[in-house]
Formats: C-alpha cells, structure tokens, sequence
C-alpha cells in the first residue's frame, strides 16, 4: 500500500468521524425547541432527525458540489488536479485536506464540550483554508470565484453566514407574530397542545433539509480528496459510495445527540412555547432548503440560533437571553479563525515528518484530543434524561452544576 492510498484511506475516515460529530453537534438545529416545549421525547426527537438526516443526504448535491469547487484551488479547468500538485501521488493535496478534517473536527468537539451551538461548516471550511494556505499559500484558496459572479468562499460561505441569521430571525420574528395575532382569542393551553403537534412536522422538514445541507458538506471534502488522488476528475458529480456512507455517518451522529448543545438551544436562548417553536423551525426550515437549492454551504446552526432569536423578539414579553446569545456570537465570530490555526498547525506537524507517517501522527494527535474532550465532558453529563433540566444562569453548561433527572419536568 503506496503512502498516497495510506493517506487518503486516512482522509476519508477522518471525514467520515466529521461527518459523525457534524450530526451530534446540529441535531438541536431541528429538534432543540420541540424537545424543550416536551413535542417531542428526547429519545424519540434524535431518532426521527437521525431518519430524516438520512433521507435529506440524497435529495441534492449542489453544496457537496461547492465544497468540492469553492473553497481549495487545486483542479484545472478539466477538474483534474493541477500537475504541480500531484508529486509524490497527490500526497501533499491529500495531507492539507486531512490536516483541514481534523481543525474541524477539534472546533466542533471542543464547542461541544463548552455547549456552544457554532457552526460545523465553518469549522470543516476554516480547517480547510487554515491547511491550504500554510501548504500552498494564499493562491491556494479560492476566495472570490472566477470572479464573474458571486463564488467562492466569500460568495458561497462568508456572504450566506452573515445573511442567513438575520433572514431566518426576520421571517422568525413575522411568523411568531402573526400566529399570536391570529390566535390571541385561543386559550393557551390549546395553542401549546394543537402547536406541538405543528412543531413534529416543522421539525422534521428542518432535519430533511438539514441533510440536503451538512450531509453533503462531507461528501465535497471526499470528493476533493478523490480529485487530489487522482481517483476522480468529474467536478460536476459525487460518487454513489460517498454519498452512501456520509448520510449513513451523519445519521448515526444525529441518533447519538449532542445534548449538550440541544440544552443551549431549546433552554438557554429563549424560553419557548410551542407557536414560538413552530415558527422557528417553519422560518429554520425555508432558509436551509433555499440555500441548498441554490448550492450555498451555510450554516444551519446560524439559521437555527437566528430563527430561535427571531421566536423570542416577535412574542411580546418573551425572555430572550442575550448574554447567551452573545457568547453565540462570540463563538460564531472565532470559528473560522480558531479552525484555520488547527488545520494550520496540523499541517506543519505533519509536513515536517512527512508522507504516510506525518498523517498517521496527526491523526494519533486528533484520537488524543478527542479523547480528552470526551473523558472531560463526562465530569458532567448531560444527556436525554437532564436535558429540559431548569436553566441556571451561574452554570448554564451543567459543566460545575450536577442536575439530576428529577429536575425535569414530569411532562417530558
């Protein structure tokens, strides 16, 4: 087995691991909120997502596409990797696409661990550029597209997360408003049963699109590890088997749930009701299914986090958490950046050493940080049993705070 074929078997189950964290670190995107307001039980809410992340994964490509295209500047005009880039087997191409899984997968874990609801995708995206530019520099990164039209990472990642959460909080807001002007002569205790059923199919429309979305982020990575091999040259398509095991990977992932982060979503922003829920989801779902049409890689936890703020500012007297929220932004403004430096320095480490053993050490070296992450966070579960577990503004993480599942409503 040559040190190319070591490395790229190394590219894609290390993009199939991100794959798996993406769908534990999103499934409150679509099922925080029905969890929270007891639509749905734990259990029953990753099940479902898991099912329908599944499904979602095959309706399109166009975003596994721009990943594939609009981010690393490797292939010619024929799609084929650049000749400069193929020495040694596509072995350099190939450590700077496992370099950029693994600042990732660090970000998504470590973001996890903290209960922060940040992006994946701008995670795999900075892991990718950070790695690109220390391997090829600047020119290795495709920033504005051909430059005839809106392309590249400023068109297809940076422009959509700044917009998305804004229009998802807009149509959020709206649609709250509207419904509590609609029914403002039904009594609540009837809004929030009739909504909760309203809340299962809004939530399941947000999982399906968000496997048209994040799913398929991960088959563009393989793809581009493919190209950078020399295995495959057609940049207008995904291989059958990579879609296969992405949306088996992130379906898997999505069962798992991350807890943690659904605890953020559905109690720590807003304390929501069931219309507020629906909305939010309704708004999550439009925005993440526009964007995949039309091949933008945006992030579903900025659309999902803009369309639970949204909730929360178009019902009146509603308690909207924004010191919360601010550490959101925070987390939001740093992703990019933080993951670049780990898909940077992941490349230096394993350039020095070289070859084959250069990507086995930086693999080792992300097992052993994930494993940290890991036996850290189970200081302090947090999981189906503690995750509508009252909100405490001192230890919003459960990280210092023991909950037991007592301190959960009997509803749930």
């Amino acid at each position: 087995m040559t040190g190319a074929a070591i490395i790229l078997a190394l590219v894609i189950f290390t993009a199939l691991a991100f794959d798996f964290t993406n769908g534990f670190h999103d499934t409150g995107n679509a099922m925080a909120t029905s969890i929270a307001t007891g639509a749905l039980r734990p259990k029953v809410a990753v099940a479902l997502s898991a099912v329908l992340n599944l499904v979602g994964a095959f309706l399109s490509v166009e975003v596994a596409l721009t990943v594939t295209n609009a981010v690393i500047k490797i292939q010619d005009k024929s799609g084929a990797p650049k000749a400069e880039y193929l020495t040694g087997g596509g072995e350099a191409l190939l450590l700077i696409v496992l370099a950029g899984l693994c600042g990732g997968i660090v970000w998504n874990l470590l973001t996890w661990l903290l209960g922060l609801p940040s992006s994946s995708s701008h995670a795999l995206f900075g892991g990718l550029i950070g790695a690109a530019i220390a391997g090829l520099g600047w020119k290795g990164v495709n920033w504005a597209g051909d430059g005839s039209k809106l392309d590249g990472v400023l068109g297809k990642v940076v422009l959509p997360a700044v917009m998305s959460p804004v229009i998802a909080a807009t149509v959020a807001a709206c649609g709250t408003w509207l419904i509590y002007r609609i029914t403002s002569t039904v009594a609540d205790r009837f809004k929030e049963s009739g909504f909760r059923w309203g809340q299962i199919g809004s939530a399941s429309l947000v999982s399906l699109a968000h496997g048209t979305n994040d799913a398929q982020k991960t088959m563009g990575v393989i793809t581009l590890a493919l190209i950078a091999g020399g295995h495959w040259s057609d940049t207008g398509s995904i291989p059958l088997w990579v879609k296969v095991s992405c949306a088996l990977a992130i379906a898997l992932g999505t069962y798992l749930g991350g807890w943690r982060i659904i605890r953020t979503l559905g109690k720590g922003l807003v304390e929501i009701s069931s219309p507020q829920g629906m909305a939010a989801e309704s708004a999550s779902a439009a925005v993440i299914l526009t964007s995949s049409h039309f091949g933008f890689a945006l992030s579903t936890t900025h659309v999902a986090t803009g369309s639970i703020l949204g909730s929360g500012i178009g019902k009146r007297g509603a308690e909207v958490r924004w010191s919360v929220a601010g550490r959101m932004l925070v987390a939001w403004l740093i992703t990019l950046p933080s993951a670049a430096l780990v898909g940077a320095a992941m490349w230096v480490i394993g350039n020095l050493i070289g070859g084959a053993a250069g990507a086995i050490v930086v693999f080792t070296i992300l097992v052993i940080l994930a494993g940290w992450m890991y036996a850290r966070s189970r200081r302090a579960p947090i999981d189906h049993t503690n995750v509508n577990a009252e909100w405490d503004a001192q230890a919003p993480n459960l990280d210092s705070t023991r909950v037991t599942p007592m301190a959960v409503s009997p509803r749930r």
